[in-house]
């Protein structure tokens, strides 16, 4: 598999990225917590065939879960959000 579909693990999809992208022209992804915002601008860019206007990105950190006795930890992930040139548009 190329490199750019390993940065880009997956679209988050829930109802404040909706808002979001309805609005203004920004799409929330779930991305390799290793990657820097020149890697995902190009991995965007390549894989939807837009022009990337600006990426701001976020670590998400793990939350404490409990199921019947057992405590753990969510995982920990790193989310970029996405702004497009203006007439570009992702179909998600």
């Amino acid at each position: 598999m190329d490199k750019k579909f390993e940065i880009i693990k997956a679209p988050i999809i829930t109802e404040k990225s909706a808002n979001i992208a309805s609005n203004d022209r920004k799409y929330v992804f779930k991305v390799d917590a290793k990657s820097n915002k020149t890697e995902i601008k190009q991995a965007i860019e390549n894989i939807f065939k837009v022009k990337v206007d600006n990426i701001n990105t976020v670590t998400v950190k793990p939350k404490k879960k409990r199921v019947g006795r057992y405590t753990g930890l969510t995982s920990k992930y790193k989310k970029a959000i996405v702004t497009l040139a203006l007439n570009n548009k992702i179909d998600l």
